[in-house]
């Protein structure tokens, strides 16, 4: 294959204007009279201190970007979920600390200043970082330009958490027996019907005694969910809830309380199976052993089992002043209260609603509620809603005539927004997070 002739050679492409230059600048360079290498020398000045000037600023531009870089990074290390646990002070120090050491590794940058600072207001934290420079020139600095000037900013903001702790104080007397949902009642009644001893009985009472009438035991054999597995599977979740939700370490502590350990006129009182705790994985360990309080045998102690009045008062006395959500010094207190509402104890000469021998079964009080909101204390109500019992002659007697009044009355012994009523068959374990996160939210609302 013979080589190409010159003529036959690709020629390379190049755009017309850029033909065009090339030409000129040849031209120029061959011309040899004496006025266009004056102009020549003339120009070449500008066009090198043009040249130096791009090269310059390229290089303060490239600084700066890199600062910006350390001023975002800084604010970053403030509103950070880990950070969030840290005073505002010490906060602004680290993020401070942070961006000017990265300023020192930017070469030949002076930092002549950074105003770094964080502040925490209204539930919102804000950094700030603001900062001067200057970056030498090299080309340049022979027209008088020695720096360049650089500055910039970084906002960041993120909200605050807020410190609360939990009281949980759940209903565990013999009437959270109850079968979960209709269908639950129903099934317990079918399996009591023709019994010796309260025939069609819709409370699966714990009693201890061997006389065979251990409802509680036959609901567990038969499948039977009761109220009371509802209200233990809702405070394993809330407890989850709690882990999940929080943004920093120790923001949600928690206590578990119950109205006794057992039915008696010594046990029925404010028993507590978790005192306040961080240590969230422990207290749900606790929670899943919650169960009904047992009675040593039918009608024993009359059934005075839900004595609220002494539990509340009790529970007012365990829970401290409530602080203002700041910091885990100074948490804010809430009441979270799982309940059907209803008072069964020995109040011979206090109550509204009278039975027999002094037994009194009334809507709880709003009294001791009112005190505890008095003093910063949030209360949360969530009311297992009380299901009619038609087969039952002690309800229609005593507990219908002002079953309906229940959910009014307790609407308001809660703090505002943070009632919540529902049927088991709704989900209480659902409406139990859901209620916690109205609590968690409102906190952020009124800081």
């Amino acid at each position: 294959m013979k080589a190409a002739s010159k003529s036959e050679r690709p020629v390379m492409w190049v755009p017309r204007v850029e033909r065009r230059i090339v030409g000129a600048l040849r031209r120029f360079g061959a011309d040899r009279r004496g006025a266009v290498a004056l102009i020549f020398g003339f120009a070449l000045v500008p066009i090198i201190l043009a040249a130096g000037a791009a090269l310059d600023y390229s290089v303060a531009s490239s600084a700066k970007t890199s600062l910006d870089a350390a001023a975002d990074a800084a604010v970053m290390a403030a509103v950070r979920r880990a950070a969030m646990g840290e005073k505002a002070a010490d906060a602004e120090a680290n993020a401070r600390v942070l961006f000017e050491a990265a300023a020192r590794k930017i070469p030949s940058l002076t930092l002549e200043s950074a105003q770094v600072l964080v502040t925490d207001v209204d539930g919102t934290r804000t950094a700030t970082v603001d900062y001067r420079a200057r970056v030498p020139t090299r080309l340049v600095a022979i027209a008088g330009i020695k720096t360049i000037p650089v500055q910039g900013e970084a906002i960041g903001r993120a909200a605050r958490p807020n410190y609360i702790d939990f009281h949980l104080l759940l209903d565990n007397t013999p009437s959270m027996g109850l079968g979960a949902t209709t269908a639950d009642i129903d099934k317990l009644v079918a399996a009591t019907a023709g019994a010796a001893e309260d025939a069609s009985c819709a409370f699966a009472c714990h009693e201890k005694s061997k006389s065979g009438n251990d409802r509680y035991a036959l609901a567990r054999k038969i499948g039977v969910q009761m109220r009371i597995d509802m209200v233990r599977q809702a405070t394993v979740k809330l407890i989850d809830t709690a882990g999940s939700t929080a943004a920093v370490p120790k923001q949600f502590r928690v206590g578990i309380h119950t109205f006794g350990t057992e039915c008696s006129k010594q046990d029925t009182k404010l028993t507590t199976l978790r005192s306040l705790t961080d240590d969230l994985a422990a207290a749900k360990t606790d929670a899943a052993g919650i169960d009904l309080m047992p009675i040593k045998h039918q009608n024993f102690y009359n059934d005075q089992c839900t004595n609220s009045d002494e539990v509340l008062a009790d529970m007012d006395k365990a829970i401290q002043s409530a602080g203002d959500g700041s910091s885990d010094k100074s948490p804010q207190k809430v009441l979270f209260i799982v309940t059907d509402g209803v008072t069964d104890a020995h109040y011979p000469s206090s109550c509204a609603r009278p039975t027999v021998g002094g037994r009194c079964q009334e809507p709880m009080k709003i009294a001791t509620y009112t005190a505890l909101k008095a003093r910063g204390v949030r209360v949360a109500v969530l009311y297992t809603t009380y299901l009619p019992l038609p087969t039952n002659g002690w309800y229609q007697t005593w507990i219908a005539p002002f079953a309906a009044k229940l959910p009014t009355q307790l609407q308001e012994c809660a703090s505002p927004g943070l009632f919540f009523e529902v049927s088991p068959s709704q989900g209480i374990p659902e409406a139990m997070v859901a209620l916690f996160q109205k609590a968690v939210a409102q906190a952020r609302l009124t800081r």
